[in-house]
């Protein structure tokens, strides 16, 4: 277990290219072993989640060449079914394995998922999903043991919400499934396009990706092509709320503005200007932060839950209120009782939590709990007089490239100790 040192920062100024979509690479490189041929998966993020994807891929049978930001997979010698548990484990995104492995070879087992501890984030809406088109399942000791008895059946499929995860393992048990599959509430995110646009590149039909309805008409067969994973905007909201936080102007490269739409519309009510270009995004900073008033989570294009801490941190040196509602996850304040300990002031009840933006931040000695939590910590520290020690830098390593050497290249005060 590692840990970051981070000084307080007076600005930020540069520019940031901004890495590939974790939330995308996950679930394609779960797809390509739906594929008869090689697959190149390119802007692939460096990252631990990304390398425990390829190790379960290994497992499954898979040839797979890492370069860089760039994965090669040759999935035409698939010859298990079984994901072990302890890659299962290591990372949420690993039931997304369910239904690319049955889909490829008529049964599957595998073990309940890992990931951050976020609260409750059931499964049950992608086995119900993947029984009505005729899978069969049976749960032995957090084992999932799965058959299909033929290939999976089209059919209609509703989601009480708009799950990300659901959603893609739902395309992922469609696309060589008999007849077609239609998913009414389907989550809408730019990595579920992204998802898509992959497999359609592979010889899928999928209609209506993007919006609240998605349409799959099941193939005989996938191929391999190759692929360009989608910037991620999580990553690009972090580095805006660094740069808001401090003095600064920061210019985003390899971005898409329209993805960002939501964040950048709350950055904005903090004082900051923001401008774009067709893959750019620039945010300059006074360093004197304002309430940004209610933030609210909900699905795309809704403001994400993975920002929620990033805004959080901005927002506690903010002048006056600012309120935040957590819709998505339970248990997703644990970065609340860090902030604390850097001298903000933050009161939570149930799903809300109300910040008082106070004059200043102080370095103190802090726990990172997850993912966003971790970096939430770190943009905060930023903006504190004094050095913040923040233990768990393994959380970052799941999702940022590089972390504190993009921030350094910008004139962060930080360091991995």
């Amino acid at each position: 277990m590692g840990s970051i040192l981070v000084g307080h920062t007076d600005s930020l100024f540069g520019n940031v290219p901004i890495q590939g979509a974790k939330n995308s690479a996950l679930p394609i490189l779960a797809a390509t072993i739906l594929c008869t041929g090689t697959c190149i998966v390119n802007n692939c993020p460096d990252l631990s989640d990304v390398n425990s994807t390829v190790d379960i891929l290994k497992a499954l049978g898979a040839k797979v060449k890492k370069e860089k930001n760039c994965i090669t997979v040759d999935s035409s010698n698939i010859n298990s079914y079984i994901v072990p548990q302890e890659m299962m484990t290591k990372l949420r995104s690993s039931i997304l394995f369910l239904g690319s492995v049955v889909s490829r070879m008529g049964k599957a087992e595998l073990y309940l998922p890992g990931g951050c501890k976020l609260g409750p984030r059931p499964i049950d809406w992608h086995l119900k999903a993947l029984s009505d088109m005729g899978l069969e399942i049976s749960l032995q000791n957090d084992m999932l043991k799965c058959e299909t008895y033929g290939k999976l059946k089209g059919t209609q499929i509703l989601l009480p919400l708009p799950s990300v995860g659901a959603t893609e393992n739902i395309i992922l048990a469609a696309v060589l499934a008999r007849g077609t599959t239609i998913i009414k509430n389907a989550a809408r995110e730019p990595e579920i396009c992204d998802l898509c646009n992959f497999l359609s590149s592979c010889g899928a039909r999928i209609f209506g990706a993007g919006s609240s309805t998605i349409e799959i008409i099941g193939v005989d067969e996938l191929y391999g092509t190759e692929h360009n994973v989608i910037p991620d905007r999580i990553v690009a909201a972090t580095f805006m709320s660094a740069t808001a936080i401090t003095t600064g102007k920061v210019t985003l490269l390899n971005v898409v503005p329209k993805h960002l739409k939501s964040i950048s519309k709350v950055i904005k009510k903090s004082g900051c200007m923001i401008s774009t270009t067709q893959d750019t995004l620039t945010i300059e900073s006074s360093g004197e932060i304002k309430s940004v008033g209610k933030v609210i989570t909900d699905p795309y294009p809704g403001f994400p839950t993975d920002a929620q801490a990033l805004i959080m941190a901005m927002c506690t040196i903010a002048k006056g209120n600012s309120e935040f509602v957590e819709n998505i996850f339970e248990n997703r304040y644990k970065h609340v009782e860090e902030l604390l300990k850097l001298g903000a002031d933050i009161n939570v009840v149930g799903k809300k939590a109300i910040v008082n933006g106070v004059e200043s931040l102080y370095g103190n000695h802090l726990k990172a709990k997850d993912l966003r939590g971790a970096a939430a910590l770190i943009v905060a520290s930023l903006a504190a007089k004094g050095e913040t020690i923040i233990e768990g830098s393994e959380h970052l390593d799941r999702g940022y490239e590089n972390f504190e050497l993009h921030f350094k290249n910008i004139g962060a005060n930080i360091k991995r100790i």
